[in-house]
């Protein structure tokens, strides 16, 4: 099996030597691809230095536009879509390819992750623990499941498979993330990919990677325009009835907190 690392690099972010430094120094090498709509000098200049391949397109379409890209670059069986703010532990593709390895019928794994302000670990939130929680109404212990009712379970009440540390097999065509979502694009991927053939794979234990959490973020930007808050109504109202799915969502807002910078 072979593996690459993707990285949607968008803009000036000073963020982005250290997520390549950590995927060029993962103990199992892989490719790395950096796919930009927004060419500058600097990730000229990173590609070079991290020995990626750098592949730029236009016009800047949006988010999911840029992901779709980027997984497109990728010629490997897997590929993970490394966020250009995080930053990725030595044994991070080892034990992903090595749990993959062991479950042939795998369409997706995924580890545990951390997070991280600007450069300073935090404690484990409680938005992490609710998190582990809800992939458990789905795994129930287990480290992979295959049928669509338990992977349907695990993102029932949220998107609980962390994206960034995601793995996605390319045989899944015709995977796509849909661009009539701004934040909520990797939950309405993981739900695409409950109804077709193939497993989820939890790569428990330590957290293999380190994900970011600033004000410029996506998903920060996301909660505070209200994106985040309109999409999770649509993707639980495909699930649940309307009254109880609004319910949801009002729970999540709480949560959201959790989410900037400074908390």
């Amino acid at each position: 099996m072979t593996h690459s690392f993707v990285v949607p690099a968008y803009g000036h972010s000073r963020y982005l030597e250290a997520c390549l430094q950590s995927l060029a120094t993962q103990s199992t090498r892989s490719d790395i691809i950096i796919v930009t709509s927004t060419p500058c000098d600097e990730v000229t200049r990173l590609a070079e230095k991290y020995r990626a391949r750098l592949h730029t397109h236009s016009p800047n379409r949006g988010i999911a536009h840029d992901w779709n890209m980027a997984v497109a670059q990728a010629t490997t069986d897997w590929v993970t879509l490394a966020h250009q703010d995080d930053v990725y532990h030595p044994d991070f593709t080892a034990r992903t390819m090595a749990a993959i390895a062991s479950h042939p019928g795998a369409i997706l794994a995924f580890t545990n992750y951390e997070e991280m302000l600007d450069e300073k670990l935090r404690p484990p939130s409680k938005l992490l623990f609710v998190k582990k929680a809800l992939l458990e109404l789905g795994f129930l212990g287990r480290s992979y499941i295959g049928r669509r009712f338990s992977k349907f379970n695990c993102l029932r009440f949220g998107c609980a498979i962390p994206c960034p540390t995601a793995t996605i097999n390319k045989a899944c065509a015709p995977f796509q993330f849909d661009g009539s979502f701004r934040v909520n694009l990797d939950w309405a991927a993981w739900l695409y990919m409950c109804d077709i053939s193939g497993g989820f794979v939890w790569i428990r234990g330590a957290p293999l990677m380190a994900h970011r959490i600033h004000e410029s973020s996506e998903t920060s930007a996301g909660i505070v325009a209200g994106h985040r808050v309109a999409e999770d109504r649509i993707l639980l109202r495909r699930m649940w009835p309307a009254a109880i799915a609004d319910l949801i969502v009002k729970s999540y807002k709480l949560a959201y907190a959790s989410n900037q910078p400074q908390d």
